[in-house]
């Protein structure tokens, strides 16, 4: 059996811990999100071009207000960040982060490989997260303190992160190179350059592989609050070291570069690498 890895959270000091009736609203919150996508699916939609040039539908929208509209009734006086409508209670002791459909590119040319990203940070630092596949049938789950769980048509069941030893034995992922620039694509060249295979595409879906033990490393930047919150405690209770380009913890108010890897060694190799010509 493999040894456990899990990390203690790394929570501020005075974490009252996760309540259950906030996980059963997560996953409240994944229902309705995988109902709404599944319908909109290889449907037809028009797509429309966000200011950044990203693609947004209606599903999208819909996905997010049928979320807000289950935290408005069970749990109001909660925060809530979403990618597609307006900031509610930012600055509350909890706060739900919503990304509707992570992947929306994937989703409007019919390909599976998109889901929701569902948060819930405590002053700021994520202690739940979800990570739901809706046309695949996966989930994961993860709360501060314990072990990530994973969900699919042969029932739940914990996940952990894999160990391959060094850098020359990872597996890396990344959604796509072309979020890198300038001296952020230098630095993602040596990280690869070191590693034994470079995989693209998968959005959310490469962080699940991450947690599941199919890969090492998965390396990013340019995201949004939304793209990464529900990551960290998925991948943390997976026993991943995640943390931003220069070594330090993620949350809500972090620039958007991430660095996951399986183990605290793996991690700090490819740290290293990003270190010599990674900005900021």
């Amino acid at each position: 059996m493999a040894p456990d890895r899990t990390p203690a959270a790394a929570l501020p000091d005075g974490f009252p811990g996760v309540d259950q009736a906030f996980v059963a609203v997560a996953g409240q919150l994944a229902e309705a999100a995988s109902g709404v996508t599944r319908r909109w699916f290889r449907g037809d939609f028009r797509i429309e071009d966000k200011a950044d040039e990203s693609p947004v539908t209606v599903a999208d929208r819909e996905t997010e207000q049928a979320m807000r509209a289950i935290l408005a009734e069970r749990l109001p006086d909660h925060g809530i960040v979403g990618e597609e409508w307006a900031n509610e209670r930012p600055d509350a002791e909890w706060v739900w982060v919503l990304d509707p459909i992570d992947g929306t590119r994937a989703f409007v040319t019919g390909n599976p490989l998109f889901g929701t990203l569902i948060s819930l940070a405590w002053r700021g630092t994520p202690c739940l997260g979800v990570i739901e596949m809706p046309i695949l049938g996966e989930r994961w789950l993860g709360v501060a303190g314990r072990p990530t769980v994973f969900t699919d048509a042969r029932g739940s069941r914990p996940v952990q992160t894999r160990d391959v030893g060094g850098l020359d034995q990872a597996i890396l992922r990344s959604t796509s190179p072309d979020m890198f620039k300038g001296p952020d694509l230098a630095a993602f060249d040596r990280l690869r350059g070191g590693v034994k295979s470079t995989l693209y595409g998968g959005d959310l879906f490469c962080y699940g592989q991450l947690a599941s033990g199919y890969v090492d490393l998965v390396c990013e930047n340019s995201l949004q609050s939304y793209d990464f919150m529900a990551l960290i405690p998925v991948l943390a209770g997976a026993g991943a070291t995640v943390s931003d380009w220069q070594g330090r913890p993620i949350g809500l108010g972090s620039a958007g570069d991430i660095l996951a890897g399986a183990t605290p060694a793996l991690h700090a190799a490819a740290l290293e690498r990003l270190a010599a010509t990674a900005s900021g």
